[in-house]
């Protein structure tokens, strides 16, 4: 069984993004790392290759700019970039990661099970994760169903699959149909840090990129704008691959007690609501579950 690991990246150096912890913490588990690598103004290509590990393959690409603002398709150009970076991997498993996602040392030899028990499970067209959503700190993590809780990060890759935007996956089943994969549960999380990167670094990133996803004016992000219901502690360990990028914090992120809260989040406390009273998972799901 061969296995490969995927992502793309553009100046994720000036943006702080943990991409060289990132991909440290998939070399152990894969035979390859394709990162389709975007023009860059930053030493991010300098970084990649300080890493210096023969598994690392780069792939020059070039972003169309004018792509969204045409036709309208939010983050297809991240899809695109993604997607490259996925068809140029030859192994039996693509693992999918983003520059601020990480994995956890103790879950290799787990996702290296689910991809062996499924090699010739045609059934199983991709494996889902669990999700840790960092938030303003290390000792923070944002919960509910706004914050995905469980995502396909690994596909087969001798099927007809792409990521049409920048979060998910569809398989092909004709020319012009396509759907979410049946995904077996990888028995692992994503821990995932976009969210402890400095504000600033947030603001500068969706300044820059909010003409992808959205022709409405940029409005900035403000860490401590937020339900702190959606707040909770983290009692668990860190990978060793971020543990040295991750600033020292004391205690949970503290939201302002002043937020007033938006409609979106005023949806999401009905949603949580729900859950707490039904027990049923109200989050989004962009995979079929199978067993």
């Amino acid at each position: 069984m061969k296995i490969s690991a995927f992502t793309f990246l553009r100046n994720a150096a000036r943006l702080r993004f943990p991409f060289v912890e990132s991909i440290r913490s998939a070399l152990p588990l894969v035979d390859e790392f394709i990162i389709a690598l975007g023009p860059c103004d930053d030493d991010t290509e300098e970084q990649l290759r300080a890493i210096g590990d023969p598994k690392i393959r780069i792939i020059p690409t070039t972003w169309n700019e004018n792509l969204d603002g045409r036709w309208k398709v939010k983050g297809f150009i991240y899809g695109q970039q993604k997607s490259i970076a996925l068809f140029n991997c030859t192994g039996d498993w693509a693992l999918y990661l983003e520059g601020d996602e990480v994995l956890h040392e103790d879950d290799i030899p787990r996702i290296r099970a689910a991809m062996e028990r499924h090699l010739d499970n045609r059934r199983v067209e991709a494996l889902y994760f669990r999700y840790l959503h960092f938030y303003g700190n290390r000792n923070t993590i944002a919960y509910s169903p706004r914050w995905y809780r469980r995502e396909v990060r690994a596909v087969r890759n001798n099927i007809p699959i792409w990521g049409p935007k920048g979060l998910f996956f569809s398989v092909v089943t004709s020319y012009k149909r396509m759907r979410y994969p049946r995904a077996a549960f990888a028995d692992a999380t994503i821990y995932h840090y976009g969210w402890v990167r400095p504000e600033e670094k947030m603001n500068e990133k969706w300044s820059g990129t909010i003409h992808h996803w959205s022709d409405k004016p940029y409005q900035p992000v403000t860490y401590t704008a937020i339900d702190s219901r959606v707040l909770q502690p983290f009692t668990g360990t860190h990978p060793k691959a971020i543990q040295d990028w991750l600033p020292p914090a004391d205690g949970l992120f503290a939201a302002d007690p002043h937020h007033v809260l938006t409609r979106r989040e005023r949806k999401n406390r009905i949603m949580m609501w729900v859950e707490k009273i039904t027990g049923w998972d109200t989050a989004r799901k962009h995979f079929f579950p199978v067993d």
